[in-house]
């Protein structure tokens, strides 16, 4: 700890050195929780195995999100906007990279090749209004999952 003393006002003045507190540490109101990278088998294209390569994002607050317009990207810039959708405190939503019918528990991006990189790569959530990043998720080779808290 470090004391000076000012001289002008003769008062004691304490510096101490600045340490975050896990209080300070903020979560993410909606966290990407898990990337499931690597989907099972061969990579071939087919729409299971697409749906095979997913990512789950988790509502950490107490009140509904509408995510109408946020955007989940990877490194390249594959971008997924999603559609209308609220997402409950407390629950889970999981964004499978093929094509498939929406439902409250998930979505499907519809695209026709994988998005998620196998050898390392980075999920990350914006919100729409001001497309300031949310939360984000980074792999590196080897494994075929990744849990992002």
């Amino acid at each position: 700890m470090l004391k000076r003393l000012l001289a002008a006002g003769g008062v004691a003045a304490v510096f101490l050195p600045f340490a975050p507190t896990s209080a300070m540490a903020t979560t993410p109101v909606v966290q990407i929780a898990k990337v499931y990278y690597d989907s099972p088998g061969s990579d071939r294209g087919g729409n299971v195995s697409l749906n095979g390569e997913y990512v789950v994002l988790r509502n950490t607050s107490k009140k509904s999100i509408q995510l109408e317009k946020w955007i989940l990207r990877d490194e390249t810039g594959y971008k997924y906007r999603f559609p209308r959708f609220i997402l409950k405190p407390g629950k889970s939503v999981t964004v499978r990279s093929g094509q498939g019918y929406n439902s409250t528990t998930t979505l499907y991006w519809g695209r026709k090749w994988y998005v998620w990189n196998n050898d390392g790569d980075t999920a990350s959530l914006y919100r729409s209004s001001d497309l300031k990043k949310i939360d984000t998720c980074s792999w590196g080779r080897g494994g075929i999952s990744t849990r992002c808290q």
